[in-house]
């Protein structure tokens, strides 16, 4: 039986799927696809929109943001893949935002790769979040 880890990492590869955009080979989506398992149960996924002026966003995010929509914030568990099946942390600015749409996402499980799992605040140990005053 497939386990929730190895399901995360299946649907993060299918939906990575690369689209050039606009016919210019800078804009381009889907070379990374995200899926994560929030607190709700449900598994949310997304892609990467990269463009020339880089006005995209990651995966990671698209990801929440279809999260978002439910009324969920907090992640137990979250994966990248770019569309080669190579398994990718998420970028700082990522771990960060996940930080942002709730602190509870420090303990967020992130798969680094299929041997490997970290929690966000092992990723970022001194977020921006933590360290406010005005929490």
């Amino acid at each position: 039986m497939e386990g929730i880890n190895e399901k995360l990492i299946k649907l993060a590869r299918a939906t990575a799927n690369r689209i050039n955009l606009n016919g210019y080979h800078d804009n381009r989506s889907g070379t990374v696809g995200c899926a994560l398992l929030a607190k709700n149960g449900k598994i949310y996924s997304g892609v990467n929109i990269h463009t020339a002026c880089d006005l995209g966003f990651c995966a990671e995010a698209a990801a929440i943001a279809e999260m978002l929509k439910d009324g969920e914030t907090i992640i137990d568990t979250i994966v990248a893949s770019t569309y080669h099946g190579e398994i990718r942390p998420p970028c700082g600015r990522c771990r960060e935002f996940m930080c942002q749409v709730d602190r509870a996402n420090l303990n967020t499980r992130v798969i680094i790769d299929n041997n490997t799992i970290k929690t966000v605040d092992e990723l970022l140990p001194h977020n921006w979040v933590s360290i406010t005053k005005d929490n």
